[in-house]
């Protein structure tokens, strides 16, 4: 008889023939420290490359969101995963057995869910470290977390709602908002982990031009104008050069 699935980590990907090799690899590493039993989501997110086969080639669960929005993306795996815990993991993004396992003490010991701090697997410009030392400061501060690692009780993802589907970015930001809202009401914490941190990719800050990041920052400013997805077409657009572009 199979064991029940105590926890879910879901990744949506579009066009991640080149980074979901790796993140899988290592995701696979972190879940076989742990004793409880997990399962693999991948949300095929409408990809014109082997995303889905290798997502397969890994033992995952592939399921198909032919929609291409993130939030969409997310809730697809959030509504078929089978675990208690939900981990929203990025494509792009290392997640190591000590946060796992950290993440898991938090929400047995009363807290809804969270996320971590971010660092980076490789050197980044020195602007850009000062811009994720920011974010790091406010994500501890303000308790919102980062879209590349998101962990909840499953319970707090329905009662929710999920990510906003309204949104074309900054899904992260609002689920963070609700999420603690709903905890708060059921005496849970939230909260983002400082150590370890979640080891993500740059690529997205080093895609966009000075100019770009600054309208990106810009759109940040103003909530209502990530309802509007051709205001949000630097979240989904990916240079020519991008190897995980490539067919």
């Amino acid at each position: 008889m199979e064991k029940n699935i105590t926890y879910s980590v879901i990744i949506p990907a579009y066009n991640e023939a080149v980074c979901l090799p790796v993140t899988l690899a290592v995701l696979e590493k972190a879940m076989a420290t742990l004793s409880l039993p997990g399962e693999v989501i991948v949300v095929d997110n409408n990809s014109t490359d082997a995303t889905p086969e290798i997502a397969r080639e890994f033992g995952a669960r592939v399921v198909f969101e032919p929609y291409n929005q993130i939030s969409r993306a997310r809730n697809t795996g959030g509504r078929v995963a089978t675990g208690d815990y939900l981990i929203f993991l990025d494509a792009d993004t290392f997640l190591s057995g000590r946060l796992l396992k950290t993440a898991f003490s938090n929400l047995s010991a009363g807290s809804c869910g969270g996320g971590a701090v971010v660092d980076f697997y490789r050197p980044v410009q020195p602007a850009i470290r000062k811009a994720v030392d920011l974010w790091n400061l406010c994500s501890l501060r303000f308790k919102v977390a980062a879209g590349c690692f998101i962990y909840c009780h499953r319970q707090g993802f329905e009662a929710t709602g999920g990510f906003s589907e309204k949104v074309y970015a900054g899904e992260d930001l609002w689920f963070s908002r609700s999420l603690r809202s709903w905890g708060k009401r059921k005496g849970l914490t939230f909260q983002v982990i400082k150590y370890p941190p979640i080891i993500t990719s740059s690529r997205k800050l080093e895609w966009f031009t000075p100019v770009e990041l600054f309208l990106i920052l810009l759109i940040g400013a103003f909530p209502l104008s990530v309802r509007n997805r051709s205001l949000c077409a630097f979240w989904y657009r990916r240079p020519k050069t991008d190897a995980s572009t490539k067919k």
